[in-house]
């Protein structure tokens, strides 16, 4: 662009402009929605005699990224109902007496921020920090995430603790059988990584 000594100002002022104006069309939003036919959300509860091992199922979820700020919202849903360990007798009682499934039927992990860079392709490791909704009750939790993504497919593996004696679930240990008061958890989520322009 040629521009007279006079023009010079009104040219530095349209530059300014188509700048301001490309580094606004590079931000985006990415937007990860996990795929519950190919998802798993798997737990481990140890006691005296052997370990227990189960699955629920997910809902659905969705966590949206702003690229050019790093704002981090969304949410995990599981469905407490689907809670199996193989074992009818037990599960009637995790369902009835400490999930109480029937009443709270959705656990929920709601996402407030992110710590770390997540990049669009390759691997790579955040931290999400927010709130776990079970049983009624609200708790801060803050889980380390190492991400894999090709070709817009990502592969997110989670692994975490729940003390649900703490949180307030009851205990189903008995006299004779004793059981561990926290539950480890490990979400494994596959989907797709899509992104839209932010206005």
């Amino acid at each position: 662009m040629k521009c007279s000594l006079r023009g010079r100002s009104v040219c530095i002022l349209l530059l300014c402009g188509l700048i301001g104006i490309a580094a606004t069309a590079v931000a985006q939003e990415l937007r990860f929605e996990p795929d519950p036919a190919k998802s798993t959300v798997e737990f481990t509860l140890g006691d005296v005699l052997h370990t227990v091992h189960g699955t629920f199922r997910l809902k659905q979820g969705n966590i949206q990224i702003d690229s050019a700020t790093g704002k981090t919202t969304g949410s995990i849903i599981v469905d407490a109902a689907t809670g199996d360990t193989g074992n009818g007798s037990r599960d009637h009682k995790m369902h009835k007496e400490v999930l109480e499934s029937a009443k709270y039927p959705e656990i929920r992990f709601t996402v407030q921020s992110m710590q770390g860079s997540l990049s669009t392709t390759g691997n790579s490791e955040v931290k999400l920090a927010g709130v776990m909704s079970i049983h009624g009750s609200e708790h801060p939790l803050t889980v380390a995430v190492p991400v894999q993504i090709h070709d817009g497919q990502v592969t997110a593996d989670v692994h975490f603790v729940v003390p649900y004696v703490q949180w307030g679930m009851k205990d189903p240990s008995t006299f004779v059988l004793r059981v561990g008061k926290e539950v480890e958890i490990v979400a494994h989520m596959v989907g797709a990584l899509t992104t839209a322009g932010v206005h």
